[in-house]
């Protein structure tokens, strides 16, 4: 095992709120460790909808993902955090005043406070029985760049909002987008439904994908539609399964913490039932909780606040701003 990395503030999960924590920290003076078992900074927007605008981050009319997490990792970068990606947290213990954490790999980290911003916890996307042996060669979970499929008849498959979202981005560029959805009401905003609608978009509901055609590559699907007698073939060289997805939060729930419905209850500090464990964004729940990006980022900012004072007690709560002044 590596000699251990000790810091003031561990936080483990590296999406958006983790990073705008990362920021906060280093605004406070603390030393921080990052860590995420995803291989990039970004958390879900990086994983799973990078190319998505984003319409609901304060001061952005719209802001497309991996643009938002290139400025919150820059935002974060002068206080030179240490990023621990691509490592599953495992254990916590605690001794003489310092958390202990596992991580793969063999690292271990070593911090007097920690902050959980795990957001849903790790992600399984659900499966599409027909498409069993194609992923990677034809069908994917996620579009992590819209231009890979320039030119191509694209079949997206599910009925929510990242289903829409993906045909609403695809319209510009692909051939042609289908949308396939096994019934006839959908998960999505409608709003974003009578967008992917006003554009011409096809929509075949109560059907569903039963079998990719083709040898090397992939050359079209089949689909059933309820009530009606055969198989209709669709052109496609990509299909879009995106049926949702399960998610747990792994070890973190064996940390000692309440979990209920994968989240962590918190106080208004967002301190969790453990001293010197605090918890933010998706994962922290209170009542009156709105799951929204900007949410986290104030939830840091007041996670971050108290835990410096809880490491100083002769420390400030409201650190002053960060324009400066007198």
């Amino acid at each position: 095992m590596t000699s251990p990395i000790d810091v003031d503030l561990l936080i483990v999960g590296a999406g958006p709120t983790g990073l705008y924590g990362a920021y906060y920290a280093g605004f406070r003076e603390l030393t921080t460790a990052v860590v995420d078992s995803l291989p990039e900074a970004g958390g879900q927007v990086t994983a799973m909808y990078p190319e998505k605008m984003i319409y609901d981050v304060a001061g952005f009319p719209a802001v497309r993902g991996r643009d938002l997490v290139r400025a919150l990792v820059d935002q974060a970068d002068q206080w030179k955090p240490t990023y621990l990606l691509g490592r599953r947290a495992h254990a916590l213990s605690e001794e003489d005043g310092r958390f202990t954490v596992g991580l793969d790999g063999g690292v271990c980290v070593r911090a007097r406070s920690v902050l959980i911003t795990a957001g849903i916890g790790e992600f399984t996307p659900r499966p599409l029985p027909a498409g069993t042996g194609w992923l990677g060669r034809g069908m994917v979970h996620f579009v992590p760049a819209l231009d890979a499929h320039r030119g191509q008849d694209v079949v997206v498959v599910g009925g929510g909002d990242s289903a829409f979202d993906w045909a609403l981005a695809l319209h510009a560029i692909a051939a042609s987008v289908t949308v396939v959805h096994r019934r006839a009401r959908f998960r999505a905003m409608p709003s974003t439904v009578r967008q992917v609608q006003g554009l011409g978009v096809r929509i075949v509901t109560d059907a569903e994908v039963v079998s990719f055609n083709g040898e090397q590559e992939l050359r079209s699907v089949s689909i059933a539609v309820k009530g009606v007698d055969g198989e209709e073939e669709l052109p496609a060289q990509a299909v879009v399964a995106a049926l949702g997805f399960t998610a747990d939060l792994g070890p973190i729930e064996s940390w000692g913490l309440e979990v209920a419905h994968r989240s962590i209850p918190v106080d208004s500090t967002m301190r969790t039932g453990r001293d010197l464990v605090y918890a933010a964004g998706d994962v922290a729940a209170y009542p009156g909780k709105v799951k929204l990006i900007a949410t986290g980022f104030g939830e840091a900012a007041t996670a971050v606040n108290n835990i410096a004072v809880a490491l100083d007690p002769a420390a400030h709560l409201f650190p002053g701003h960060s324009s400066g002044g007198e």
